[in-house]
């Protein structure tokens, strides 16, 4: 007999089924029990799970943020705690979840929803695409110099967190005003992604980079001694955080790292793909760089978020078409873009499309992640050569996407 689902909020009284679910999904890489992370971080307003019954069968939870987007704040749906009891798996229920997810975030003016992927073959098939990748280094202080020898002209001071924690929030509400995928933090996403003191980590250090008195960079950092086989640099520094505005803060604080002696390895598992370290540094294979995964998105309005984004100073028009979206059934027509000096206006027309795109091809050109030219050659956009530049010019990004912040 088939089960009857009862998809919904979950409701006070069943946070504990969250944090439960998130506990057994994850191994519990998010904390053991009903009051772990994933039930105390949410609130029931920002589920919609499965119920058998009382028992909780799916569980799914989307964040309100705010996430920048090549130059404009906007409101994104950060998608975490999902999660399946095995015996109800294969039946569908996160798919039946994820289109009414999809329905209230565009209700709720969320026009994207962007999550970490457990694995990605889950959320591909939801339309989802990459947008950028956490680039990993490993490198040892004596390896930090860089090919022109210049090591930054910057003054750079070791703060406390309470001393240094509104220099480095202003620094970081600049550095990330033109960029795409950053969030607007808040106090939580500070403290827990940044600056919260572990029994791993030990206590976090800010280094800012002041000109004068301006501050026009930080990283916030880890450094503890973990025995490293080296015998005269057994310690490691993890690098927490990171922003600059201008080069020389980035040069300067990367010669204050180095200047730790003791210190063999200095990990940083969160920059961006376009960091400038590998060009910078005089042996950049010794940074060990590799790039991994990072945060996923998907668009939820096309037409509210094309008229949403920001676009630099470009001008011009363009009609875009949709037609492959199964889960957001209102995003499949044809978009006719206009821009004027950075201001977009975006609504459905009855005109063909000069451009085609698969939904998941739109969100990487939204996001940045993917050129017209490369979605093109990968068989998710159709359109010619002439527009295809116009679509380059249009959607121009300042750099590469990028999320630093685990949800």
């Amino acid at each position: 007999m088939a089960i009857e689902f009862e998809i919904r909020p979950a409701r006070a009284e069943e946070m504990h089924q969250l944090g439960l679910m998130g506990s057994y999904s994850y191994g519990g890489a998010f904390g053991d029990g009903p009051d772990n992370i994933t039930a105390t971080s949410n609130q029931p307003e920002w589920t919609l799970c499965a119920f058998d019954g009382a028992t909780m069968a799916t569980s799914f939870a989307a964040f309100p943020f705010t996430m920048r987007a090549n130059g404009a704040g906007m409101a994104m749906a950060g998608i975490s705690a999902v999660g399946t009891r095995p015996e109800y798996r294969r039946q569908g229920l996160l798919r039946k979840i994820m289109t009414q997810a999809l329905a209230d975030e565009r209700d709720r003016g969320q026009s994207l929803a962007c999550l970490w992927a457990s694995q990605a073959a889950i959320y591909q098939r939801y339309g989802f695409a990459m947008m950028g990748a956490n680039r990993h280094y490993q490198v040892d202080t004596v390896d930090i110099a860089f090919t022109d020898g210049d090591e930054g002209a910057h003054q750079v001071r070791r703060l406390t967190v309470a001393e240094g924690l509104d220099h480095a929030k202003a620094v970081y509400r600049n550095f990330i005003a033109p960029r795409f995928g950053y969030l607007h933090r808040s106090s939580v996403l500070w403290r827990t992604n940044v600056v919260e003191e572990t029994d791993e980590t030990g206590p976090i250090y800010l280094a800012l980079a002041f000109d004068g008195d301006t501050p026009n960079g930080y990283i916030a950092y880890s450094l503890r001694a973990v025995g490293l086989t080296h015998r005269a640099r057994s310690q490691e520094i993890v690098i927490k955080d990171f922003a600059w505005l201008n080069i020389d803060a980035y040069r300067s604080l990367w010669t204050y790292i180095g200047r730790h002696d003791l210190v063999g390895r200095v990990r940083w598992e969160n920059a961006p793909m376009d960091d400038p370290a590998p060009e910078l540094f005089m042996e950049p294979r010794m940074l060990h760089c590799e790039d991994r995964e990072g945060s996923w998105m998907r668009m939820v309005d096309v037409g509210s978020a094309l008229a949403q984004r920001g676009y630099g100073g470009a001008s011009g028009q363009i009609r875009i078409g949709i037609v492959d979206d199964g889960l957001a059934l209102w995003n499949n027509a044809t978009w006719a873009l206009a821009i004027d000096n950075g201001q977009a206006r975006c609504e459905a027309t009855s005109a063909s499309a000069e451009v085609e795109i698969s939904i998941k091809g739109m969100s990487s050109l939204f996001s940045g992640m993917r050129t017209p030219a490369a979605l093109r050659q990968m068989g998710a956009l159709t359109a010619s050569d002439g527009d295809v530049a116009h679509l380059a010019q249009l959607f121009a990004v300042p750099g590469m996407p990028h999320c630093p912040d685990h949800y």
